[in-house]
């Protein structure tokens, strides 16, 4: 999975929050094969320099480190949690979160553009949670986003897939990669997801809360490896009427 100038030998991205205890999500991660996890800014001590401390750990343990600007609901709230990312952590990546409603966390679409444009020309790497649609997804990826990750279903639902028309749209017309974030459940959701087309996945609760996060972690990751390939090998056209796999020439009476 390549975004802007870097390339992952995971498709998937994972959320560090929710975890029992920092041992549970290293063994998580560690199953998941992930390369990169996200951190919400507002919610860490950026300034922590414990040994134990949480973004300590991560580096230490050589995952890359996307800051995100969950908790924000203004664009003027996420351009000052990107800059704060940035100065404190050294990195000019963010996932840009704004969200517009507190039961549903769907995204407010008019200042997640308007913070998107800013921090673009601010020199961001700039990977935006929208929702599923694609005129939103299309207008990011021409405004210069490396990247586009629509949701699957509300944040932490866990519902999966619930417009898979409307992601392969997005994959269609959008041409930089598409990540799906929020609303995986479980393995399944994955490999749907990815045998829409989808670059990778962005998830946090589907693991963190399962009952055994470091199987469902490796769940997670063989259901990418497998959606991924069967995206990739073509899947048959579906039909209404059976059609026989066994060549019906030579029967009896034919």
């Amino acid at each position: 999975m390549k975004i802007a100038d870097r390339e992952f030998e995971s498709r998937l991205i994972l959320g560090t929050s929710h975890y029992p205890n920092q041992s549970v999500m290293l063994d998580a991660l560690r199953e998941s094969g992930t390369q990169m996890v996200t951190v919400a800014i507002r919610r860490v001590n950026v300034h922590d320099k414990a040994r134990q401390s949480l973004l300590a750990v991560l580096r230490e343990n050589g995952y890359a480190i996307l800051p995100n600007t969950a908790g924000c609901y203004t664009a003027q709230e996420a351009i000052l949690t990107a800059a704060l990312a940035r100065e404190a952590l050294g990195t000019n990546w963010i996932k840009l979160e704004v969200i517009g409603d507190d039961e549903t966390l769907f995204p407010d679409v008019p200042e997640l553009l308007k913070a998107a444009e800013k921090l673009l020309a601010d020199g961001f790497i700039v990977l935006p949670y929208t929702n599923d649609d694609p005129v939103t997804c299309k207008k990011l990826a021409e405004m210069g986003c490396p990247a586009v990750m629509p949701l699957g279903a509300p944040i932490g639902s866990g519902m999966g897939i619930r417009n898979p028309y409307n992601i392969q749209i997005i994959r269609e017309i959008v041409k930089v990669p598409v990540i799906i974030d929020a609303g995986v459940g479980t393995a399944s959701d994955v490999a749907v997801a990815m045998e829409l087309g989808c670059d990778g996945i962005l998830l946090n609760s589907a693991i963190a809360g399962a009952e055994h996060p470091a199987k469902m972690a490796k769940a997670i990751k063989l259901a990418a490896e497998g959606g991924r390939l069967a995206y990739e090998a073509g899947r048959i056209p579906r039909k209404l009427f059976a059609k026989a796999s066994s060549p019906l020439e030579g029967l009896i009476g034919r």
